[in-house]
């Protein structure tokens, strides 16, 4: 019987995209792949620190999502940092359009997850940058959790 290397379980975060931005709205959306890419997702190769998503014509495209090659695939494996199509409803689409026109908000994926039926999603948050005494307070809050956590606990 063939040992598979696939997790159980794949949710990949974006943890710097938390710690930069307040996110004001999310959303999930799919993610069109070709090839191997799925593969690579259920391995948990992928990283979405650099990732982006931008609006071209009507469709949204998300940019700078890491996903490694397969190790098993052969000549035809995929581009790693290739752009990649959301599939999103019309209506979720011209939502985003909208907010995204405003100055200062940009569109950030932050998870990357595999839902019941075996299909990749990727949920998308519209985030406003955090100044740096924002950065610092949430720092503040939570050594403070941290430290009210220790004291509960004998």
């Amino acid at each position: 019987m063939a040992k598979s290397n696939f997790k159980k379980d794949i949710n990949i975060k974006n943890r710097k995209a938390r710690y930069e931005y307040q996110f004001l709205d999310t959303f999930v959306a799919g993610i069109k792949l070709s090839g191997t890419e799925i593969k690579s997702i259920r391995e948990g190769k992928v990283n979405l620190q650099e990732a982006h998503c931008v609006f071209i014509g009507e469709e949204l495209i998300a940019r700078g999502i890491h996903i490694s090659p397969y190790s098993n695939g052969s000549f035809s494996n995929h581009e790693a940092k290739a752009e990649r199509k959301l599939l999103l409803k019309r209506k979720e689409l011209e939502k985003i359009k909208t907010k995204s026109n405003e100055k200062g908000l940009a569109i950030i994926p932050t998870r990357l997850f595999i839902n019941d039926r075996g299909w990749a999603k990727v949920e998308i948050a519209i985030a406003k940058g955090k100044k740096l005494y924002d950065k610092r307070e949430d720092i503040k809050q939570k050594d403070l959790k941290r430290e009210l956590s220790k004291l509960k606990t004998p």
